[in-house]
């Protein structure tokens, strides 16, 4: 295992505060109302959706918010600020990719409001919806997806404990993750004692 050494032979750790938030199981239960409330926002933000044909069925709504997001206004300014997302914006809507599109965005919300109420795979489902919301932001689409980003990055770094108080106390034991950790009898790095 490597780690970073000062120049002293110290150690560089993360500070108490963040160590406790991010590995402590205890922490579970102060993201337990942040994940729950943002699972229900993407829930909630999703079930209009379903029962409007123009985005489940034709894609039309969508259709129509890339349009608004991608037009260059009377002002100039444009509510797409990056030239190159502006392109991808058009590019997506000059192959009418709206059409499939809108349902990649109706199970998606859908999947990751589901994922964050259940705190399964809660890491990875902050991080999608983190994604969707910087898509929407780069869109031009402010509205709550900065507040939105803002608790799925907490989410994202807390993956260990997020989702502790939910299906991830299962989860994360019985799947574990791609990568491999030290197994649990493997003395930890501790700090140089001696100064």
């Amino acid at each position: 295992m490597s780690a970073v050494i000062t120049r002293k032979g110290e150690f560089v750790q993360d500070p108490p505060l963040v160590q406790k938030l991010l590995t402590d199981v205890r922490a579970g239960w102060l993201f337990l109302p942040f994940r729950l409330w943002l699972g229900w926002t993407w829930i909630n933000s999703v079930l209009p959706k379903l029962s409007n044909p123009k985005w489940y069925d034709t894609g039309e709504a969508l259709k129509a918010y890339w349009v608004s997001a991608a037009a260059i206004p009377a002002t100039g300014r444009p509510l797409i600020t990056f030239d190159w997302y502006r392109a991808f914006i058009q590019f997506m809507l000059d192959t009418q990719s709206y059409t499939w599109f809108s349902k990649l965005v109706i199970a998606g919300e859908l999947l990751i409001g589901i994922a964050l109420m259940l705190g399964a795979f809660t890491g990875i489902a902050a991080f999608f919806g983190g994604f969707m919301n910087w898509n929407f932001m780069m869109a031009g689409s402010a509205s709550t997806n900065p507040m939105l980003f803002t608790i799925a990055v907490f989410l994202i770094l807390a993956w260990k404990v997020s989702g502790y108080i939910g299906a991830d106390f299962f989860l994360l034991r019985l799947i574990g993750t791609p990568w491999r950790g030290v197994p649990a009898s493997t003395p930890t790095l501790k700090p140089n004692p001696a100064k």
